[in-house]
């Protein structure tokens, strides 16, 4: 297939003068699993002139932090398989995704798996994270009844530029800390603003096609955030829609590859205002919540639902005509990280885009 090089060119090391860059570590997780953490530590070694360590093939870092990252993961790791289930992949196929590998993931993901899976790569602008909002329609939500300014984001969110303003509480600012500066600097995914300056500058958003090249249909819609200050990934994720066994109206599934998969699926909500929720408040297997999933064997996975980590999605249009949207993430009932966008179509539309924004009076 051929190799989209903006994406291409997250998997190398740009100070590399070789030509041939540093790959994405591809040992596969088989390989991984049952490797001990006196292991792990092994793996950092000292360059040639002492000064700095090298892991896997990443870029310098001290060898206390390196330890520390492996260290965490491994724990997170075997958290989840020594009290998760196991799951065989063809009883929940709910549960089917794009699974991550040690080391770097960043925006080349896209471009991994599109080598992967052998399909094709693109980014129109006119882009839709959901391409058919009514895809969501169940018993007890109506698409309808959604705000159709809301509805044409979903579908073309690529035409729209976001503006965001973060917020950590006392609570998890250590936990994210811990989180951000060990597991997910190194592999450059799930960056979340630590500090309100690292937003100050904006965020970039674009959404990737991943299609069958013969038959043009669509295998993956991914979504890219990425600061515009430093280039460091906040979101690679992939969006879709499921069926559970605990919910009666497909649900919005988004998955975040890491080592493993980090997996948040969404229930959505009609408001009597128009506006739109997404939430995974529940606490029980197989409804809407937060799955952290990682390989068992070549047909089951381990799965832990976390029935303490909750994500809560209101987007609305404000009195001043303004589409927004309140994120909040919670942990044993305390709010961790709020998150505050504002949602403006771009300058530059597509003639489609154009026309359908023109019929629902958005310019």
């Amino acid at each position: 297939m051929g190799v989209n090089k903006r994406f291409e060119a997250a998997w190398s090391d740009p100070g590399d003068t070789t030509g041939k860059g540093l790959r994405v570590n591809r040992r596969s997780n088989k390989d991984n699993k049952d490797r001990p953490i006196t292991h792990f530590l092994q793996e950092i070694q000292m360059q040639p002139n002492g000064a700095c360590p090298v892991v896997d093939g990443e870029r310098p870092e001290s060898i206390l932090s390196a330890a520390m990252g492996r260290l965490l993961q491994f724990c997170i790791e075997w958290l989840v398989r020594l009290s998760g289930r196991r799951v065989r992949k063809a009883d929940a196929p709910w549960l089917g995704c794009v699974m991550g590998e040690p080391g770097l993931i960043g925006a080349g993901i896209y471009q991994r798996i599109a080598d992967d899976e052998h399909l094709q790569l693109s980014t129109p602008p006119d882009a839709g994270l959901i391409p058919d909002f009514s895809t969501l329609r169940g018993p007890s939500f109506d698409p309808d009844m959604v705000h159709p300014r809301i509805r044409h984001f979903y579908e073309h969110t690529a035409c729209y530029h976001l503006e965001v303003w973060s917020e950590v509480y006392l609570a998890g600012k250590f936990v994210l800390w811990l989180l951000v500066e060990f597991i997910s600097r190194r592999m450059d995914q799930l960056n979340f603003p630590i500090s309100s300056l690292e937003v100050a500058k904006g965020m970039t958003s674009e959404v990737v096609r991943l299609t069958e090249p013969t038959s043009g249909k669509l295998a993956h819609t991914g979504w890219l955030r990425r600061f515009r200050s430093n280039g460091k990934v906040i979101y690679a994720g992939l969006y879709s829609q499921t069926r559970m066994p605990g919910e009666d109206n497909p649900c919005v599934k988004v998955t975040f590859p890491c080592y493993g998969s980090s997996n948040v699926y969404l229930r959505p909500k009609a408001n009597a205002d128009g506006s739109f929720g997404l939430v995974s408040t529940d606490s029980k297997y197989g409804s809407c919540g937060f799955y952290r999933i990682v390989e068992s064997g070549t047909d089951a996975v381990h799965v832990r639902c976390f029935k303490s980590l909750h994500e809560i999605f209101h987007v609305y249009v404000d009195e001043d005509g303004v589409l927004r949207t309140d994120h909040e993430i919670q942990f044993l009932g305390l709010t961790i990280l709020r998150l505050h966008y504002k949602m403006t179509l771009a300058a530059k539309m597509s003639g489609e885009a154009d026309r359908v924004a023109g019929a629902l009076q958005l310019t």
